[in-house]
């Protein structure tokens, strides 16, 4: 028994010694092909940039209230592991037994104590939003990103980083004229009057929020995947959320004219260095004043974009919106674009977009409605 007993003391240490070489070892080559990464290049020289990547994050736009532009580790572990409480609870079987959901749901944000943690997680009220009422996306449909954004290493409570306050700056008279206008505008028509009323991405003509872009922002719901194909004088960057495709040409700029706004403008990149800086004007009204991510913008909005690979897994993506026309001053966003290991799949829009044509049928039966009972039809 006790020679049995030194054996097998003896083949568990063994195990143990070897099980915390191999670890040791595998720590060793993990750290030697971080320091060992050299920037991909293209056949021309120029940043590989191609692949999958990601810019789902839960730090937003906007700093909140109590927060400094750089956010303590212990900041980080409280709010990313609220996050993580909050999957993990709604990833939970459900109990069969259950009474029905209270219509409209409940805002998981509402029970937090802490004002900035609600702030955080808008998108965790608009999950129970979405599933509390009469049914709708679940989490598991949900991927809002569920880390801070880190640039360079530093966690950002915000991805505005100018003005130094980490918010969007406030209109300048002409924009807030703008603003009242097009309120003035949309006010003389109901919200399904016409399918032209309805937002830009329930007719399936562009991402939600500004995803796309330019500029591209998280739009802290899902789909936040984008593919990257690049060559010699073309980048193409493509949009999981309504499968949109911008194109850049790259060169020298033969500019459109003033008149001639497609969708997502007209983008003119070149490289600085190993850097791809991205130049668009054009970018039509209706999609500026369409998106949900900033109030808007005027004819003479312009974005500069910097895409930047600065190691194996991650693109850091720099904007800078400049339109004088609409906002008191410049701002700036960084956001890191991660690497996507997984595939980006077809989004599908308008296959099965049966949604817009019933609103609109369902309208005009209540219109019906409402004039048969004598009152006055919207």
């Amino acid at each position: 028994m006790r020679i049995a007993t030194r054996s097998a003391l003896a083949g568990l240490t063994c195990v143990v010694l070897t099980l915390g070489l191999a670890v040791a070892a595998l720590t060793q080559t993990q750290d030697a092909a971080t320091e060992a990464w050299v920037l991909p290049r293209m056949p021309d020289g120029h940043p590989d940039l191609q692949g999958n990547w990601t810019n789902a994050t839960m730090t937003l736009i906007e700093r909140p209230p109590g927060y400094e532009a750089a956010m303590t580790p212990e900041q980080v572990a409280a709010l990313e592991g609220d996050r993580a409480t909050f999957i993990n609870a709604h990833l939970a079987d459900s109990d069969p037994d259950r009474e029905a959901p209270v219509a409209g749901g409940v805002s998981w944000g509402d029970s937090l104590d802490d004002e900035a943690s609600a702030l955080y997680d808008k998108t965790s009220a608009r999950y129970d939003a979405a599933s509390g009422g009469t049914g709708g996306y679940n989490i598991f449909y949900i991927d809002p990103g569920d880390r801070v954004a880190v640039w360079n290493g530093e966690p950002r409570s915000s991805l505005v980083v100018d003005p130094p306050d980490g918010r969007i700056p406030p209109l300048s008279p002409e924009g807030e004229k703008a603003r009242s206008e097009l309120a003035e505008q949309r006010a003389q028509f109901g919200d399904y009057d016409n399918p032209e009323n309805r937002p830009l991405a329930e007719r399936c003509l562009l991402s939600f929020g500004s995803n796309a872009g330019p500029p591209m922002i998280p739009n802290y719901f899902y789909n936040n995947n984008y593919t990257i194909v690049q060559t010699a004088d073309h980048v193409m960057i493509m949009t999981e959320m309504v499968h949109d495709a911008r194109i850049i040409k790259l060169g020298e700029p033969t500019s459109l004219p003033a008149y001639i706004r497609p969708w997502f403008g007209d983008s003119w990149g070149r490289w600085e260095g190993d850097t791809l800086v991205v130049e668009t004007t054009n970018l039509p009204r209706k999609q500026l004043n369409g998106n949900t991510n900033f109030a808007g913008g005027s004819e003479d909005f312009k974005v500069t974009e910097r895409l930047t690979r600065v190691d194996a897994n991650t693109i850091n993506y720099e904007f800078t919106i400049d339109d004088p026309a609409f906002y008191s001053s410049p701002w700036t966003v960084q956001v890191p674009f991660k690497a996507l290991p997984d595939l980006v799949y077809e989004y599908a829009c308008h296959e099965a977009n049966y949604a817009l044509s019933n609103v609109l049928v369902g309208a005009r039966w209540q219109e019906r409605e409402t004039a048969e009972a004598g009152g006055e039809p919207r």
